[in-house]
């Protein structure tokens, strides 16, 4: 119910523009997304790299209405990868389709998408493109395979969740196509999706072995540490070398375990956020792990 209610809430234009309007939340937000602007979510990635932390930058924003604001989400990419160039950070990008214009067209997402591939190949930067509802999965499925015939920098996001995750993962394995896993963070039927906690964690599993022994370096998105030890025994049991694999977790949450992996060998990489478009990013953190709520809600009452 309280997962129902949170991604309920992120739909809310209301209370989306409250949020966003109001101090209190705003600096309660900054636990979990780096700022506002390109320059503090620089800033945070070079304190992540300090700590042997690697990072992927994603510039929060989705949907966009026209072309015009597809075309400009893709320029903003472009520039957080040149950015990324200049500064000498170790970090990548996440990209979302419906922010290139994928709810306006496809062709239109293809041909923003490549620009900027094309821009981060320049460079050697990687370009994660995250998985959104399901609506989208599999249009996500089938660009990404079909661009990673020319750029190999190119990868996205599979959630085991759902109940076609293990074809997808099939697929984007024959490609060679760089896949993270997640659990998923949106409100999905149970007819396309696992209802029950208890099977999405063990399809995750499942998919995570999958990948491990067979993908191209997967990214294990994951606060959960008996998933972490789990891949960590897999990985052991089966001879996978720490430098084949990297666990991912997200800015704000287990600070202690992203450092403890780091300083033990094994490859870590945050998942930065920034922008002002943070609420709905927020609300999906808090449907995720009820523990994030509670830091809000105690945060905010001190406000």
């Amino acid at each position: 119910m309280l997962k129902e209610s949170m991604l309920y809430l992120a739909k809310q234009d209301t209370i989306r523009e409250f949020a966003q309007r109001n101090a209190i939340a705003r600096r309660v937000a900054r636990r979990f997304v780096a700022g506002e602007t390109l320059d503090e979510a620089i800033t945070v990635a070079h304190e992540l790299n300090r700590r042997r932390i690697s990072v992927s930058l994603d510039h929060l924003g989705e949907n966009t209405r026209d072309a015009h604001e597809a075309t400009a989400a893709a320029n903003d990419y472009i520039a957080i990868i040149e950015r990324i160039q200049r500064e000498g950070a170790d970090a990548n990008i996440s990209v979302k389709l419906t922010a290139l214009g994928l709810d306006i067209s496809e062709d239109l997402a293809h041909e923003n998408l490549t620009r900027v591939l094309t821009a981060a190949q320049r460079y050697n930067i990687f370009v994660r493109v995250d998985m959104e509802a399901s609506d989208y999965t599999q249009r996500t499925v089938d660009l990404v395979i079909a661009l990673s015939a020319a750029f190999e920098n190119v990868g996205t996001v599979i959630q085991s969740a759902l109940y076609r995750s293990s074809d997808d993962v099939a697929r984007l394995i024959a490609a060679g196509v760089r896949v993270r896993l997640v659990k998923g963070a949106y409100l999905e039927p149970a007819t396309i999706a696992y209802p029950h906690k208890v099977e999405v964690d063990k399809a995750y599993l499942q998919l995570m072995r999958q990948l491990m022994e067979y993908g191209v370096y997967p990214a294990l998105a994951t606060h959960d540490e008996r998933i972490i030890n789990a891949a960590i025994r897999f990985a052991s049991d089966t001879g996978i070398p720490r430098a084949r694999f990297e666990f991912q977790m997200l800015y704000g949450i287990r600070r202690d375990l992203q450092e403890r992996l780091a300083a033990t060998g094994y490859n870590v990489r945050v998942y930065v956020p920034y922008g002002t478009h943070w609420y709905p990013y927020l609300t999906r953190r808090m449907a995720e792990r009820p523990a994030n709520l509670m830091f809000i809600v105690s945060n905010t009452f001190r406000g």
